[in-house]
Order: structure tokens, then sequence, then C-alpha cells
């Protein structure tokens, strides 16, 4: 349960993050954003797949490129959804998706499968003079 909350706030500071970076996104608060996030997490555990399913022949050949536009798409409908979140058009949606899948992906790499949150240890060993591994 911890995990799903710390996803859920997760996700509310890649939209606040993306209406911050570029104009065409437009949010009223914190309040809305954080209701925008429990939207778009529902539209993309029930819609997504689907979506990602009848697409798939033209993922395919775009190598994956084509899954920013199902996500383009459901930040769209999320900002029919709820009022206080304004995305100006189609190209808005998809920088905006852009914005959000990379902040979240680099949030969530923080975050263990248990929902805590960990650093990323890295070793490096000194090898032959200069050389690291």
């Amino acid at each position: 349960m911890r995990g799903l909350l710390l996803r859920w706030l997760i996700l509310t500071l890649a939209i606040m993050t993306a209406a911050y970076l570029f104009s065409g996104i437009h949010v009223n608060g914190f309040g809305t954003a954080l209701f925008a996030a429990l939207v778009l997490g529902i539209l993309n555990a029930f819609f997504r797949p689907i979506l990602f399913i009848l697409t798939l022949p033209i993922n395919v050949l775009s190598l994956g490129l084509f899954t920013f536009v199902i996500n383009a798409v459901l930040l769209l409908m999320t900002s029919g959804v709820i009022g206080g979140l304004v995305v100006d058009g189609f190209g808005s949606a998809l920088f905006g998706s852009l914005i959000i899948s990379l902040v979240s992906l680099l949030l969530s790499s923080f975050v263990s499968d248990r929902g805590r949150v960990e650093s990323l240890d890295i070793e490096l060993q000194r090898r032959r003079g200069d050389h690291w591994e």
C-alpha cells in the first residue's frame, strides 16, 4: 500500500514538473495535480493495455515510440475529466507525456517493490592504472 501511495505522489510530481517546464500544460494547484495523477493512473491501468494491444503493429514499426502517442491520448483524456488540468493540444500532450514519463521513470527508480525509497549503490574499483570497473 505504501508503494502505491509513493508512486501516486511521484506521478503527481511528474505532472507538476511537466506543467512547470512546458507552457502548454496548466495545473491549478497541487490538489488538482494529485487528482489528475489518480485519474491518469486509473486510465493507465484500464485503457493503456487495450490501446497498446490495438496499436501493437504500429508500435513495433516505430520501435516503441508510438507508446508516447498513447500516453499523450491518455493525458488528453485526463485533461477532459479534470477541470483544473488544461492541455492546449495534441502537441502539448505529446511533449507533456514525454516529460511525465521521464520524470516518473527517474523518480520511480529510487522506489523498491516494497515501497521503500532506496539509493543506488555503485561500487567502483581501480584496476590497472587509471581504469575503473
